[in-house]
């Protein structure tokens, strides 16, 4: 990478954010491509010559920004989050999981059972329902559990959205994207989790310094949802974008 001294700026910014910017800059314009690893910690204070605490500073902006990612005992690397595509964002009709993770998901498994209805199913469905169906998904990359949702949907939208209980992967497939094809709006709120479901620990998911959860309750018409969604993705893993516009 060479000596990146003369790079920086020496002004009145903190050297952490010129740090943060030669590094952002080499990232965006793939010098240093996604999935390469960074030189280590005392390698890179010494090129830019600052110290550990302020390349760490400079590495945390850019943790925030899901364009690097740490491994514990293997060290910082460059993510592909720099690939997604700049005009996907939560003010778009569409799973939100995939809008919001930067990973690239390899594939979702699906367990659902049926369930009486409760006092919570009629709050987030906002109907009566002869049964409900709560669905869980965990979302694998790279042989690793990095994201896990939960559904509730009422028996009676089964046929509404034209699924099919014996047919699963119908059934998932609905779940993921056919349901956003028929839907005229949803509704997200955004919150932090310290924690997952106990099934999450079906397989091993590492919630690092927690999850942010989007509950989201998706519309096909105004009077009730048609699918209620809790969509767990881990800290590390997270990047949350809305597109603001007049």
């Amino acid at each position: 990478m060479g000596s990146n001294t003369d790079n920086l700026s020496r002004g009145k910014r903190p050297l952490y954010i010129s740090v943060y910017d030669e590094l952002f800059k080499q990232i965006m314009n793939g010098t240093l491509p996604a999935g390469s690893r960074l030189p280590s910690e005392p390698e890179l204070a010494k090129r830019f010559e600052v110290s550990r605490m302020t390349l760490r500073q400079a590495l945390a902006l850019l943790q925030d920004d899901g364009l690097v990612k740490s491994y514990h005992g293997k060290g910082n690397f460059v993510t592909g989050a720099t690939h997604r595509d700049a005009s996907l964002g939560l003010e778009k009709l569409g799973n939100p999981l995939y809008k919001c993770h930067t990973e690239t998901i390899d594939r979702v498994e699906l367990k659902f059972r049926l369930d009486l209805e409760s006092d919570y199913t009629q709050e987030v469905l906002g109907r009566r329902a002869a049964a409900v169906v709560a669905a869980e998904r965990w979302y694998w990359s790279d042989e690793q559990i990095v994201a896990y949702a939960f559904t509730f949907l009422a028996i009676e939208a089964v046929s509404e959205l034209g699924m099919d209980l014996q047919n699963e992967p119908l059934l998932l497939d609905t779940l993921e994207h056919g349901v956003y094809d028929l839907a005229s709006s949803s509704l997200i709120e955004v919150k932090r989790a310290s924690a997952a479901p106990v099934s999450v620990h079906k397989y091993k998911m590492d919630i690092g310094e927690g999850c942010d959860l989007l509950l989201e309750s998706v519309h096909i018409n105004e009077q009730y949802p048609v699918l209620y969604n809790k969509y767990y993705i881990p800290r590390q893993y997270s990047s949350i974008r809305i597109r603001a516009s007049k």
